[in-house]
């Protein structure tokens, strides 16, 4: 206190903490040190405004910025900077593009910061194509893009499927000489999984490590998830090899993404396997990972065992949700135990977690057990309980209907889904027409594909079959042979 330092020190010592994230200490240590007599510089206010921006609380840093210009101080491209970024976090990106004008308009020359945080700011809420103008307008304004302006435009056009263009971007970024990092392998490779492409993404991937550029957790555990889902389990199995020979340690999503994988492709035992080995590497499994185990024993017909996987979930304290209920639901339907299916359905009711999927569970096994009544009365009940049939519980139903020799109610449910809100699909039309073909209905099939063709619907290989089947019929009937 005697003799007080200088404000250098001081902004050294705020800057400190600004870089340890500890906003609000900032601010309360800035208000003590003017308090003792140290007034305000440029520098100072300008850390103000960046702690205010971070706390989402722009309004006060452009307080802030009003006194520093009554002061008469003159802002730096930094103040501008973390104002503009400060607008762009609270989503206000228009405001953000009105004081990005107004920096240049008063003579202040953008830097590549500035541009950045604009850039991502326009990606971010769906102005792709003006944050590539602006990257564009950069060069000519004397100001060179780098890999963090490249990488949030590459994000958004692989976000929006637009992955050709990115895959332009970032040949153009390597032509200047700027090194992509990371983030744009990273970006690059979840939008070629997102189209499918995954020899590129595992091409991308090598590339990457050619290039001595570590992939993070986050990149290796989008591959490996996407290979999974594209039933390329094998491949997904060496990447994650190659993630744990580099020392990146895996987390909760990339094993359950490979458990996920595993379970597909009926490698239930090599599944579990890796189950035991994530808990060995103390990573607790989350109620998704319990999901996939417990989706797997069920479809397989072992509800006993996705049983126990819940008993074990619940010792762990993952407390098991609506997709575990509804697996276990769908194992006892298809196992034909629709009693314990009914409790356990009566039981998520009670405790108000059971959704429009538990409904039509518990139609569809009603249906297979040809209890059509009780399946009707659980259609019915959904509509008291707030909850709106879609078209996959229509389709259940009306095959049931088709199923119990309730034609005519079959078609009341069709007809009652437009009204509802619910469009007919693929499998609902599939269903009518094959109902309607097996009842000699021909005139009424053929009726329903023409509207079907109208709703821009492609008929499928199992309505032209139905349609052949039904006419072979009608002309074996009508044949006087």
């Amino acid at each position: 206190m005697n003799p007080l330092p200088s404000r250098v020190h001081f902004n050294r010592f705020l800057s400190a903490l600004v870089k340890m994230k500890q906003y609000h200490s900032v601010l309360s240590m800035s208000k003590t040190i003017e308090l003792v007599g140290i007034s305000h510089d440029v520098y100072s206010l300008s850390i103000l405004i960046n702690c205010f921006c971070h706390l989402h609380l722009v309004d006060f840093g452009f307080s802030v910025f009003g006194k520093m210009l009554k002061f008469g101080l003159e802002p730096t491209t930094v103040t501008f900077n973390s104002l503009i970024n400060g607008l762009c976090m609270e989503r206000k990106i228009n405001k953000a593009v009105e004081f990005f004008d107004d920096m240049v308009a008063r003579g202040y020359q953008p830097d590549v910061r500035t541009y950045s945080s604009i850039i991502n700011g326009m990606c971010k809420f769906g102005k792709t194509n003006v944050a590539i103008g602006l990257l564009k307008g950069m060069a000519d304004r004397g100001c060179e893009p780098n890999v963090v302006t490249y990488n949030a435009i590459i994000d958004a056009l692989c976000k929006d499927e637009l992955v050709g263009e990115a895959l332009e971007l970032f040949s153009q970024m390597r032509n200047k000489g700027i090194s992509p990092d990371v983030i744009t392998y990273t970006g690059l490779i979840h939008g070629v999984c997102k189209l499918g492409q995954k020899n590129q993404a595992l091409a991308l991937m090598n590339e990457m490590v050619e290039q001595n550029i570590l992939p993070d957790l986050y990149t290796f555990s989008v591959l490996i998830d996407a290979l999974c889902k594209d039933g390329m389990v094998a491949e997904a199995q060496n990447t994650f090899s190659v993630m744990i020979q580099r020392g990146v340690e895996p987390n909760v999503v990339t094993y359950s993404s490979l458990i996920d994988g595993l379970c597909i492709s009926d490698q239930f035992k090599e599944a579990l396997a890796l189950l035991k080995e994530m808990v060995g590497r103390n990573i607790s499994p989350d109620v998704f990972t319990f999901n996939i185990l417990i989706n797997t024993l069920c479809k397989k017909g072992l509800v006993s065992n996705a049983e126990n996987i819940i008993k074990i979930m619940i010792e762990r304290g993952v407390e098991p949700n609506v997709v575990t209920y509804n697996s276990l639901m769908d194992g006892y339907c298809l196992c034909k135990q629709i009693d314990k299916a009914r409790k356990l359905f009566d039981l998520m009711v009670t405790n108000e977690i059971a959704n429009i999927f538990s409904y039509s569970i518990l139609i569809n096994g009603y249906c297979k057990c040809k209890m059509i009544d009780d399946a009707k009365d659980i259609f019915v009940e959904m509509s008291h309980k707030g909850l709106v049939p879609n078209a996959v519980t229509y389709s259940t139903l009306i095959k049931g209907m088709f199923q119990a020799g309730r034609p005519q109610t079959a078609q009341e449910l069709f007809k009652d889904m437009g009204p509802h809100g619910q469009q007919p699909d693929i499998v609902t039309f599939s269903i009518m027409i094959d109902g309607l073909c097996r009842q000699g209905n021909l005139d009424e099939a053929i009726t329903l594909l023409k509207a079907m063709e109208k709703s821009q619907l492609k008929p499928n290989l199992v309505i032209y079959s139905s349609l052949i089947n039904g006419t072979c019929k009608d002309m074996t009937t009508t044949s006087p042979f």
